[in-house]
C-alpha cells in the first residue's frame, strides 16, 4: 500500500487541478458556484498539509531539503491565499499558485535529498515557522504584483474588457499588495530575529552567509518600498518592480545556498 504522503499528495494534486479547472470556467461564465471552488481548494490544501507533514517529519527530526521545504512553503502559500479569499476576491490567484503547488508536491514525492535531518526546539521551530509564513506572504505578493502589472498594462492600452472585468478594481489590487508586503516584512523581520537569537552557532552553518546577504537585501528593499509608498506616494510600476525584485532576491538567497549544499557539494 502506498505511503500516506503519496496518497495525500495525489489527492491534493487532483483537487488542486479540479479547483483550477473550475475557477477557469468561472472566469468564462458564472455557472460555477464559488463555494464549490473553495470547497475543492480546501480539500486540496488539507490533503497537501498531510502530505507535507509526512514528508518533512522523520523519526529523528525534520527533513528540510529543497523539495521537502518547497512543498511545505507551497502548502502555506495555498492555505494563506485560500483563507484570504474568504474576505477578499482573490480566487484568480488560484490559477497561478495551485499549479505551482502541484509541481511542488510531485517533486517532493519523486526527488529525494541528502540534506541531514534537523531537530527543532521552540526557538528554532519558531524561526522555521516564521520563515515559511514570510516566504508565503511574499510569494503571494509577487503573484499579486504580476496580476497588477497585467491590469496596469491592459488599462493603459485601452483594453477594458475580458479578464479585467473579473479582477477587483485597481485601487483594491494595490491595497492588497501593500497588505501582503507589510505582513511579509513583519514576518521576515521576526524570522531573522528568531534565527539570530534562537539558533545555536548560526553563523557557522553552511550557506548562511549567502542566504543572510540576499535576505538582508530583500528585507531592506521591502522596507524602502513601504517607506516610499508611505512618505513619497510610490505606486504602480515602482511597487510592482520592487516587489518582484525582492522576491527574486529571497529565492536566490534561499534556494541558491540549499542547491549548492545539497547537489553541488554533497
Amino acid at each position: 500500500m502506498p505511503e500516506p504522503s503519496v496518497i495525500a499528495g495525489l489527492i491534493a494534486v487532483v483537487f488542486y487541478g479540479l479547483t483550477c479547472a473550475l475557477q477557469w470556467r468561472r472566469l468564462r461564465s458564472d455557472r460555477i458556484s464559488r463555494s464549490l471552488v473553495l470547497s475543492c481548494g480546501l480539500v486540496a490544501v488539507l490533503a497537501h498539509a498531510v502530505s507535507a507533514w509526512e514528508i518533512v517529519r522523520e523519526p529523528n527530526g525534520y527533513h528540510f531539503g529543497i523539495t521537502q521545504i518547497s512543498t511545505l512553503i507551497a502548502m502555506a502559500i495555498s492555505m494563506l491565499v485560500l483563507g484570504s479569499s474568504l474576505r477578499k476576491p482573490l480566487d484568480n490567484l488560484f490559477l497561478g499558485l495551485f499549479p505551482l503547488a502541484i509541481v511542488a508536491i510531485l517533486l517532493s514525492l519523486t526527488i529525494g535529498s541528502s540534506f541531514p535531518t534537523t531537530s527543532l526546539g521552540p526557538g528554532s521551530g519558531s524561526h522555521v515557522l516564521l520563515s515559511v509564513l514570510a516566504y508565503g506572504f511574499i510569494s503571494i505578493a509577487a503573484l499579486q504584483a504580476i496580476f497588477l502589472s497585467y491590469q496596469n498594462y491592459q488599462l493603459k492600452h485601452g483594453h477594458a474588457g475580458g479578464l479585467l472585468t473579473r479582477l477587483p478594481p485597481l485601487q483594491d489590487m494595490e491595497a492588497f499588495l501593500l497588505e501582503l508586503l507589510w505582513a511579509g516584512e513583519v514576518l521576515l523581520s521576526l524570522a531573522i530575529v528568531a534565527g539570530v537569537f534562537f539558533i545555536e552557532d548560526v553563523w557557522n552553518m553552511e550557506g548562511i552567509i549567502h542566504k543572510s546577504f540576499f535576505t538582508a537585501l530583500a528585507w531592506l528593499l521591502f522596507a524602502v518600498l513601504l517607506w516610499g509608498h508611505h512618505r513619497l506616494g510610490w505606486r504602480g510600476t515602482t511597487m510592482i518592480r520592487g516587489t518582484l525584485t525582492g522576491f527574486v532576491l529571497l529565492v536566490v538567497g534561499f534556494y541558491g545556498s540549499k542547491f549548492v549544499i545539497e547537489y553541488v557539494l554533497s
